[in-house]
């Protein structure tokens, strides 16, 4: 009797630890807008941009950074021992849009592990240049809602940070398979997307740059919000507030986008938490008191509970 009771006992606290790792969520953080987004069934990447290339020269580039110098007229190298030291599985990709802050790792990570793909005409496109198959790839231009095995994913029209003063459209997309490999200038838009990622316990809605289309986002209530926080936010009408307001004041926002992706990880991102960071935060204790803000750390996994 007393060995049926301490065994009783023992399922318990089992089922109860093994629910308990069910109600968890873990996103790592991987610069730029890119995330590892686990729980205990599913493991999704978004936009994981990775290989941080030497873009250039100028203020952003640090002069301790003894990397080779990368031209946009360069074809575009994946740093795959770094890929490799991160990525091991994935389930599903989210692309946001096609620029190679985005898109220019996904390729290799998608080969590797298999991942179904979901991303715009131009995201497909580019990904079958590079031999990826098509019962991996799901092209999408917002407006879908898949169910998939303990995932499901609301595809949202969306459009891109306004650039260069407002004066930035890239009309360009392409419509069938550019030849691979790319050069980093070959990584066009076409077309920009947002995703409300529904796991079995968190609602999580995600940008790939600092702008929304703003009746698209009506109804839809996300327990977190990965946040696009950036400069050129600055250049739209009451970002934050109209943001904030529209996604029903998330109790959870981490904010993405807002570091310097010309750097490696390990360099200082205190620049880009002064400027940018910092302001953000106190707009949306302002605007939201009861909303949480977390900064994410570079590689940093932040875990939340149900």
């Amino acid at each position: 009797m007393r060995f049926f009771k301490l065994s009783f006992i023992i399922s318990c606290i089992a089922i109860s630890f093994s629910a308990l790792a069910q109600e968890k969520l873990s996103l790592k953080y991987l610069g730029t807008a890119g995330w590892i987004i686990k729980d205990s069934k599913v493991t999704v990447l978004v936009d994981p941009y990775i290989s941080r290339v030497k873009l250039g020269t100028g203020a952003s580039i640090s002069p301790d950074d003894d990397r080779k110098t990368v031209l946009r007229s360069d074809y575009f190298v994946s740093d795959t021992v770094g890929i490799d030291s991160l990525v091991n599985r994935a389930d599903f990709i989210l692309v946001h849009h096609s620029h190679f802050d985005h898109l220019s790792d996904v390729p290799y990570i998608a080969a590797k592990t298999g991942a179904k793909v979901i991303g715009t005409e131009t995201t497909i496109n580019i990904l079958k240049a590079y031999g990826i198959s098509d019962d991996q790839l799901y092209p999408v231009k917002g407006g879908e809602d898949y169910q998939f095995d303990d995932f499901s994913v609301r595809v949202i029209p969306s459009i891109h940070s306004a650039l260069n003063q407002k004066h930035y459209i890239d009309s360009r997309t392409y419509t069938t398979p550019p030849k691979a490999p790319l050069k980093v200038s070959d990584f066009i838009e076409g077309g920009s997307l947002m995703f409300l990622a529904r796991f079995e316990n968190h609602e999580v809605m995600t940008m790939g740059s600092m702008n929304f289309v703003e009746r698209e986002l009506m109804g839809i209530k996300p327990d977190v919000l990965l946040a696009g926080v950036n400069q050129s936010q600055l250049g739209l009408y009451k970002y934050n507030e109209r943001l904030l307001k529209v996604t029903g004041n998330p109790p959870v926002i981490i904010p993405a986008h807002w570091d310097n992706f010309r750097l490696p990880y390990g360099f200082s991102q205190q620049r880009a938490v002064d400027v940018k960071l910092k302001p953000f935060v106190a707009d949306v204790k302002r605007l939201s008191p009861q909303t949480r803000v977390i900064i994410p750390k570079h590689l940093g996994t932040i875990t939340l509970e149900k």
